[in-house]
Formats: structure tokens, C-alpha cells, sequence
């Protein structure tokens, strides 16, 4: 939904990840790559975890659903800590093209959503500037507090872990594809795929799967780390746990589920499925004799899960299919940017 993209990895590593301000102890997890949240010590056993990420106004989505997606974006990335969030500051910088109560519309799901989800919103910025545009309209932190052995990263995945992934890969780069652009793939895949596929959008979020994942336990022997698939989907997260961790993480392409509108959509506008934008999967690590666990309690929230691969000495993401293994070096582009803004040019909304 974010348009526009992550920075490459030369860029965050030569700029962003030096520019980080005063050098502090009680950093405990400072921002690096695949990792999302950030982490603070605050003395006595406790810890704040913190993230922060975009907001987004897409009028193919209409203020309200477009509001409760920038809130799951954030609030996801958040809780695939194994914490929930407590407290929320957004900084809206709205176009002078949006209307009043289109302005109404989306700050008042940004609360209703919030509320729902526990989350007191306590700070932030609201105003309108020209040079402004649809679709990012600002910026959304959220944050809360745990215990210091309450949560987990995508550096704490362990050897011998098996990979799970619930959902299905694809979900944002379909459900957005397919509401920006129905006319267009209306001829090219069907109107009921398009149907199926527009009505994808309330999946993008993993809040539930995460919350649902850490009951078998984190840590320990239970579920050893989590990450949503944003940008760079399936392949992307699991390259970006697979760096934080400094681990090996060897799946099966066959076994990422995909479906059929997925397929179809992605295929329209030339992209691939396990590379693109995924919101909505949650890639975890957990303890091989606590699969059977995770699996009990998803399928009792009614979210589908797969196995997909395990953790191993070494480094990478190594793709295993018949013939042997190969190394993935560096996961391409997201295809989404480079679809949305050729189809948008083409006047084929």
C-alpha cells in the first residue's frame, strides 16, 4: 500500500544505520536490517519496544479501509514481537487535495481502529502542506513495554527451527492490484477473481497471527522469532530473518501457498507471487516439537499455516527444490512499484 519503496540495503547500511543519533546503553535492539522494532531498556526487568512506518491514503480504498491498513501495518510489525502495543503518536500531512471529510473520515478509523486493538493514541501532528500527494499522507509510531525476556526478534531464530507461514503469499500486491486496477484485470482474469481478490484487503495484517503464535510460548523452546512480509514479500522476509539471525533458513518454494487469484493477478502484471508485496503472512521460527502446537491453535483461530522450510547452520536463504539447494543471493526488486506506476500511467484504473 505504501507507494514509492524501501531504501536498497546499501543505502540503510551506509547512511541510515550510521546516522543513528547518541550512542546509548540502554539500546538494546537498535535498527538494522529485518529488524522492525526497536528496543529500549528502562531498568528493572522491563523493556519499551517501539516501531514506526507510513501512513497511507489510497483513494481506490476509500479513507476508512485505508486507515485501518496503515494501522495493521504498524500495529503487525509491532506485535511480531510477541508484545502488543499500548500507546500510538501519528503525524498526518495531508494533501490539499483531500477533502474535509475525507480528512474526517480517516483520522476517525485511525481512532476507532486503535481502540479496538488496546492502542491510546497520546501524541502527533496534524496539518496540510502543498507539495503533498496521495498516497502517503505521514508517519504512525506505536509503542509499549514488556517484560526484558517478553519478546523476540528476527535475530533469535535457532538451528534446527522450523519455518511456518501462515496465509498466503501475495495478499497487498493482489487485494491493491486488483481495487486500483478491476477494469484491467477484469478482462484479463474474470470479474469474480477480481472479486475475490479486491475482498483480500481485510487480510493484510498478522496481528492475530502473531498473538495467536506466541500462546505455544516464546523464546525458550517455543516460538523463537516472527516477521510479517511487507515489501519484497515471502522471499524478502525470510532473506531479512535469515540476515538478522545469522542463520541459514532453507525452504520450499512448492510449499509457500499461493492462490489461484494470486497467481493470476501477479501474472497480469508480471510479477512474482513470492516476491512481492505479502502483508498479511507471518514468517515464524519456532521449536521443531512445538509445530504441532502452533498448528493447534491457528487452526482454532482459523488461520491457515504451513511448514516451509527449517533453520541450519551457515547463511542465507537457500531455495530447496528438486536437485539440490540454491542459494538466494540477493532477492530482486519488489515488481509491485514498477506495475503500479506502469498501469497508472496507462490510464488503466
Amino acid at each position: 500500500m505504501h507507494h514509492g519503496g524501501k531504501e536498497r540495503i546499501p543505502f540503510m547500511e551506509k547512511v541510515v544505520y550510521a546516522s543513528l543519533g547518541k550512542r546509548s546503553g540502554r539500546v538494546v535492539v537498535g535498527p538494522g536490517l529485518g529488524l522492525d522494532n526497536g528496543v529500549v531498556s528502562l531498568g528493572r526487568g522491563r523493556v519499551m519496544i517501539v516501531t514506526a512506518d507510513p501512513v497511507s491514503a489510497v483513494p481506490a480504498f476509500g479513507m476508512r479501509l485505508s486507515a485501518w491498513m496503515s494501522v495493521h501495518l504498524i500495529a503487525s510489525d509491532f506485535t511480531a514481537s510477541g508484545a502488543d502495543p499500548q500507546f500510538a503518536a501519528f503525524a498526518y500531512n495531508f494533501p490539499p487535495s483531500m477533502t474535509p471529510d475525507q480528512k474526517e473520515g480517516f483520522v476517525r478509523a485511525v481512532g476507532a481502529e486503535c481502540s479496538r486493538l488496546g492502542v491510546a493514541i497520546v501524541a502527533g501532528h496534524t496539518g496540510s502542506y502543498p507539495g503533498g500527494g496521495f498516497t502517503v499522507i505521514g508517519s504512525g509510531v506505536m509503542f509499549g513495554t514488556s517484560p526484558r525476556d517478553g519478546y523476540v526478534t528476527p535475530s533469535m531464530a535457532r538451528v534446527g527451527d522450523r519455518i511456518l507461514m501462515t496465509k498466503h503469499a501475495a495478499i497487498e500486491a493482489t487485494s491493491t492490484l486488483a481495487r486500483s486496477f478491476p477494469r484491467y484485470l477484469g478482462e484479463r482474469v474474470g470479474t469474480d477473481a477480481v472479486r475475490r481478490a479486491s475482498s483480500m484487503t481485510r487480510l493484510c495484517t498478522t496481528v492475530e497471527d502473531a498473538r495467536t503464535a506466541r500462546g505455544a510460548g516464546l523464546g525458550g523452546e517455543g516460538v523463537s522469532s516472527m516477521h510479517d512480509a511487507t515489501e519484497g514479500g515471502v522471499l524478502g522476509a525470510l532473506q531479512e530473518m535469515a540476515t538478522a539471525s545469522a542463520k541459514a533458513f532453507v525452504v520450499d518454494p512448492g510449499k509457500v501457498r499461493v492462490t489461484d487469484e494470486a497467481k493470476a493477478v501477479c501474472e497480469a502484471f508480471g510479477i512474482d507471487p513470492l516476491g512481492t508485496m505479502g502483508e498479511g503472512a507471518l514468517l515464524l521460527t519456532c521449536a521443531r516439537e512445538r509445530v504441532p502446537e502452533v498448528e493447534r491453535r491457528m487452526s482454532r483461530a482459523a488461520i491457515p499455516v504451513t511448514e516451509v522450510g527449517y533453520v541450519r547452520a551457515g547463511r542465507g536463504l537457500w531455495l530447496a527444490r528438486r536437485g539440490g539447494r540454491t542459494r538466494l543471493e540477493v532477492a530482486g526488486p519488489d515488481g509491485f512499484w514498477a506495475a503500479y506506476d506502469r498501469a497508472s500511467g496507462h490510464g488503466l484504473c
